[in-house]
């Protein structure tokens, strides 16, 4: 599922809103499915995306699902390295 074009503190609660109603789709599956969020779209940003992909994170774990994101603008993903997230957020490029 694509993010958004912009995501900053003002756009996040929208945003997660759409993100997590997205991923609400794949609980009638079973459980162990990799959910992906695309960045590719993404081009304006501030840390506040950062907590918004981790919401995202923490809801698909809730529901039996991993999340992996792709494609993050390269600022976005130095910023989670910075954090110390960037596994959270795509164990197999960390």
């Amino acid at each position: 599922m694509p993010l958004p074009a912009v995501l900053t503190q003002h756009e996040a609660r929208s945003a997660l809103a759409q993100l997590l109603q997205a991923l609400a789709l794949p609980g009638r599956q079973p459980a162990g499915q990799t959910l992906v969020l695309d960045g590719q779209a993404l081009q304006r940003f501030d840390s506040t995306a950062l907590a918004v992909l981790l919401e995202c994170r923490r809801e698909a774990l809730q529901r039996g699902h991993s999340l992996r994101v792709q494609a993050l603008p390269e600022g976005l993903w130095k910023l989670a390295g910075l954090y110390g997230v960037q596994g959270l957020l795509d164990p197999h490029h960390a």
